[in-house]
């Protein structure tokens, strides 16, 4: 599973209507303070950040200019005396936020990649404003009665499709978040919105330093016998870095097992590992984030009940393809038994190769990917340090990554020296679309550093919209080894699969051709968000594709086609495991915001023990892919009740992919009606009807289970 998608990113939880475009008003109120680079739209091309302007000092300047600017702009909208029209008022919410919207976008972008403690501070300040400002929008009873007017007289409007779906969208939203509350709980509820915004910047913050402060250091260079070389030299790099020079330190990545724990040879070592990732955030220290999660887990159960729904999942799910937590259960409840006993097999399997090379231990998880790999390497002779040395970022980038989409959609990348970065590891493509006009540009950001937050992502730094006349900036960041100065970036074949993945989110935004910002590009449904993403990782393995890129970094040489069969044979392997462990995770995220009003939810640790028991997902050799007090996707990245999506989406995905298989597969035809049925849609129609228009069925859960090797 591929971490997250950064429009998961704080802002969109927290800001459902900065979009926006200029305006005369918001012109007119900043123009006393020019050197504010967030206060005028940048003249770079496309809008692009100028980021070798942009100081810490200029955010919350920013951030408090931006509110006060959209608060006057939706205070016009409310007062105009004037009847409502679309115009006066839907368009003029899209049309407002212009400030807000450009240092949104930077804000959670730097501090999502490039943190400090100042951007950290300004993070946990801003959080309870940008929750207000949201409430200012969503809570306010004039503004839903000019909403409500039009919606009531909607079929009289004569408006186009797009604008229509617009109206829908703001009519629920308006609905869902309580502007018809009665002003008692109405002010219960911004309370409870602000303490919740608060606290997920505050777990951010702490989870990102409990990180860094479990990074696993060594002293004795024999104690990570089986790491690869480059490996071995990120780490001593690490170490260096933290002023431990002759030592060496595994940083943590935000999942539950690491990387490194399929190379290293020496059981302690690797117990040393994973309980340090397990523990990371239970510390009884400041950044144990225990206290933080079953207080905004108790909040997000009171505003569903406000709200008038029983959990929020209830709540939450209600604008989702999948609509209610019964329809995850079920979804959920089709591949729990599959998925644990195909993983109870794997762990035999596992168990087995330890008795024959007589190490005379039962396995734990820290032993799983390590004894894994060897069962790997018996039953399909594949050798992860083997694959490696055929896979170069750059190489995987221009020949993989792009060269994907140019066989399927015609695009073309050109790189660029000359805009600003906010930070020198990221690098700069123009994206031309087949008809060779600019369609957006796009920034790459692959190397992990103790200043970044954990996983993968895309998000904007510039939204599209014709109403605006903005063209996407998109951005894909990851958390690679980078490799000593010189040396290549060799990268594993899930790190290509993660480049694939990401850029798929990319897709989705730079085809969007919405009129309206709310509802462009990748502004989907949680549940939906991820089929183009895991939809791209196929074409990692298309054998055109991957002749093109995967070949030996020294030699030039292509990957021997056994090799190459050895890879797509086994790419089933271990898919009890993997499923497993995602299922685990969505199971407890829906337990955790399935909680009722006013419960007491005790120790955060048992409640978790329970919810996977409840859920008969408590394997012992299987934790879960995130455990609760390191979960950043469901506590500060939006995807509260909705973790399920990831294989929600693979439902989607496997089922499309098929599609392809039947009709051709990789064509610049097929690559079109993707793009025109799916990618470039963005929010503009019910996910179930634009589903079944490409596919020309519901949804299929078979050729998932197919794809995870749960079935015939």
């Amino acid at each position: 599973m591929k971490s997250r998608f950064a429009i998961l990113l704080y802002a969109l939880l927290t800001l459902f209507v900065i979009n926006a475009c200029k305006n005369k008003q918001s012109e007119t109120q900043t123009s006393s303070a020019p050197d504010n680079p967030f206060f005028e739209p940048s003249a770079l091309p496309l809008q692009a950040p100028p980021f070798d302007k942009i100081k810490d000092e200029h955010f919350m300047p920013a951030f408090e200019k931006g509110i006060e600017v959209q608060l006057a702009e939706i205070k016009s909208i409310v007062e105009n005396p004037e009847e409502p029209t679309f115009e006066n008022t839907l368009v003029a919410i899209e049309k407002s936020g212009r400030i807000l919207d450009r240092v949104t976008s930077v804000f959670y972008c730097i501090s999502g990649t490039n943190t400090n403690p100042t951007l950290q501070k300004i993070q946990e300040e801003i959080a309870p404003k940008l929750a207000a400002q949201t409430d200012a929008i969503w809570l306010n009873r004039r503004l839903f009665q000019r909403v409500k007017k039009l919606y009531e007289k909607r079929a009289t409007l004569g408006l186009d499709s797009e604008s229509s779906f617009l109206l829908e969208y703001y009519y629920q939203q308006f609905q869902l978040n309580g502007a018809n509350l009665p002003e008692a709980a109405m002010q219960q509820l911004k309370k409870l919105n602000g303490e919740e915004a608060e606290l997920s910047a505050k777990f951010s913050n702490q989870l990102l330093a409990a990180a860094n402060q479990g990074a696993v250091l060594f002293t004795d260079k024999s104690e990570l016998a089986g790491l690869p070389d480059d490996e071995l030299k990120a780490a001593a790099a690490n170490a260096k870095d933290n002023k431990q020079d002759g030592k060496w330190s595994l940083v943590l990545s935000n999942t539950t097992q690491q990387p490194s724990l399929q190379f290293l040879s020496n059981h302690e070592t690797r117990k040393k590992l994973l309980t340090a990732s397990l523990t990371r955030a239970e510390k009884s220290d400041s950044n144990d984030t225990r206290g933080s999660i079953k207080r905004l887990a108790l909040i997000r159960a009171e505003k569903a009940s406000l709200l008038g729904f029983k959990n929020y999942a209830q709540w939450n799910l209600r604008d989702q393809m999948a609509k209610n937590p019964e329809a995850v259960d079920q979804f959920l409840g089709k591949l729990i038994p599959a998925a644990t006993a195909k993983a109870k097999k794997e762990a035999a399997d596992i168990q087995q190769m330890i008795d024959l090379q007589k190490e005379r231990f039962k396995m734990g998880p820290e032993d799983w990917n390590y004894y894994a790999e060897k069962v790997r390497k018996a039953r399909y002779d594949l050798d992860a340090n083997e694959i490696k040395p055929y896979f170069e970022l750059n190489k995987v980038l221009l020949d993989g990554v792009f060269f994907a989409a140019n066989q399927l959609y015609g695009l073309t990348f050109k790189e660029r020296k000359d805009l600003p970065v906010y930070h020198p590891d990221v690098r700069v493509f123009d994206v031309f679309d087949k008809d060779g006009s600019q369609l957006a540009l796009y920034y790459f950001d692959y190397f992990k550093r103790d200043s970044k937050q954990g996983g993968a992502w895309m998000s904007n730094l510039v939204g599209q919209s014709t109403l605006m006349g903005t063209k996407p900036v998109i951005y894909n960041a990851c958390n690679f080894t980078k490799p000593p100065e010189g040396s290549p970036a060799l990268i594993s074949f899930e790190d290509v699969t993660t480049m694939f993945h990401e850029f798929g989110h990319g897709l989705h935004g730079l085809f969007a051709s919405q009129i309206y910002p709310t509802l462009s590009g990748a502004n989907t449904a949680r549940d939906f968000v991820e089929f183009p993403s895991q939809f791209n990782e196929h074409w990692a393995l298309e054998p055109k594709v991957f002749a093109n890129y995967a070949v030996h970094y020294q030699t030039g040489k292509p990957m021997p086609q056994d090799l190459v069969d050895k890879i797509k044979k086994s790419s089933s392997f271990n898919q009890g495991y993997e499923l497993t462990e995602a299922l685990a995770a969505a199971s407890l995220d829906l337990k955790w915001h399935t909680v009722s009003p006013g419960k007491d939810v005790g120790d955060v640790d048992q409640f978790e023990i329970d919810a996977l028991k409840s859920s008969k997902l408590d394997l012992m050799e299987v934790p879960p892919r995130y455990r609760s007090s390191y979960f950043l996707h469901i506590w500060s990245n939006g995807y509260a009740a909705g973790y399920y999506a990831y294989e929600w989406t693979k439902m989607l995905e496997e089922d499309a992919f098929a599609w392809f298989q039947k009709h051709g597969g990789m064509t610049r035809e097929n690559g079109q009606r993707f793009r025109d049925m799916i990618l470039s849609r963005g929010h503009t129609q019910d996910y179930d009807q634009m589903f079944k228009a490409f596919a020309g069925h519901d949804p299929d859960i078979h050729p998932l289970l197919v794809s995870r090797g749960l079935v015939e």
